[in-house]
């Protein structure tokens, strides 16, 4: 799908307003460059899409919501990323780093702001808030459906996220725009680039599941890469509960002999990365040759140490991860680390809704990656 053409139709579509919070003003300012590029010379012409807003605090920590310019009749994308920790406010004095829950609030006062005038909203939020905890055990929130149902309530006519961890939730919304994107175009583009010299072919390469969790993903690169599948399941101490969660004893591999073969681990999420290592060590022990481990979004919340120790011993050969989320400096300085920019796929998409063209070949992108593998 050529975005520049669908700016140069001539049909007539509301004005494209992009409201981007604090969390996600990297991400926000890529998406925008390419919108206003694609843009040039057609009616819709104009230096940026951003929309200017901002939710400042008071001194006791309460915020609100401010949009400084008129978004009457237009269509509106907010972005925000919810696990940017790095965004700060202050609080009796005190510097306070914004958590999820702080973000989405943002989010919510910048709808409520909009004061019902827009068009249509769309929601672009590519760490879906909330959705770890994707399913009830006994008395235990449903936050991110919850939350969900919060957005349809204000009038919300879609919702955009990537990879999210279980994409079920959105039978809580099913009357509102759910799309659950993956970045696996853009992922295999990042590896090819980098290590143009893989071989993915069945005698060298080989795809597995983190867990049975992540197998949807994996079955996808395993399918589309013509390549064998393994899977690890994790055994848990089901008579124990440490942080909300039955502790994991081991990682049990089935599948085929992965000696001397590339190994390629696809995840929604490395949090503190210890079940990512685990698996990884557990392959060098089966003589795994080069093993690369990808995530959506990498947020690496016990320190990069021990990444940095399991490539220093040649246990991994490197980690992929989306600029989705927030991603601190020393991780984009690790050697290990490869950045996959997800940037111009948000703007295709936004192009895409905001002139009522259909995604699906944006959803998938099986044709393309066909012809990305054709090309090498």
């Amino acid at each position: 799908m050529e975005s520049e053409m669908i700016f140069h139709t001539g049909n007539k579509f509301p004005k494209l307003g992009l409201v981007v919070t604090v969390s996600a003003r990297e991400l926000g300012e890529k998406i925008d460059q390419y919108l206003v590029s694609w843009a040039a010379n057609s009616p819709e012409a104009t230096e940026s899409f951003f929309i200017d807003c901002e939710c400042p605090r008071f001194s006791s920590g309460d915020g609100k919501g401010i949009i400084k310019e008129t978004v009457r009749g237009m269509d509106l994308y907010f972005l925000v990323d919810v696990g940017n920790y790095n965004c700060q406010y202050t609080i009796f004095g005190h510097r306070n780093c914004m958590s999820p829950d702080d973000h989405f609030q943002d989010l919510k006062r910048l709808i409520q702001a909009s004061s019902g005038k827009a068009s249509s909203m769309t929601v672009i939020m590519p760490l879906l808030y909330g959705s770890r905890q994707h399913r009830r055990n006994y008395r235990e929130s449903l936050d991110c459906a919850c939350a969900l149902q919060e957005l349809q309530a204000m009038g919300v006519n879609n919702i955009v996220t990537f990879d999210a961890h279980d994409a079920r939730v959105q039978n809580a919304i099913p009357l509102t725009g759910f799309d659950n994107i993956m970045p696996h175009y853009q992922v295999l583009k990042a590896l090819l680039r980098n290590f143009p010299d893989i071989k993915l072919d069945r005698e060298h390469f080989m795809v597995v599941s983190p867990d049975e969790g992540a197998m949807p993903r994996n079955i996808y690169y395993s399918s589309v890469l013509e390549v064998n599948l393994g899977m690890f399941y994790k055994r848990r101490d089901y008579s124990r509960v440490v942080n909300g969660r039955n502790p994991i004893v081991a990682h049990e591999y089935l599948g085929d002999n992965v000696t001397g073969k590339t190994i390629f681990i696809a995840d929604d999420i490395i949090s503190s990365g210890e079940s990512s290592l685990d698996i990884a060590y557990e392959l060098k022990k089966k003589k795994a040759d080069h093993i690369f481990v990808c995530a959506t979004c990498t947020l690496f919340t016990n320190g990069l140490e021990d990444f940095d120790k399991a490539y220093a011993d040649g246990v991994i050969s490197g980690v992929f991860g989306t600029n989705l989320t927030y991603r601190t400096e020393e991780l984009k300085r690790r050697e290990w680390f490869y950045e996959v920019d997800c940037s111009k796929y948000i703007a295709y998409i936004i192009a895409a809704l905001n002139h009522q063209v259909s995604i699906s070949a944006l959803l998938d992108p099986h044709k393309k990656i066909k012809a990305l593998l054709a090309g090498r």
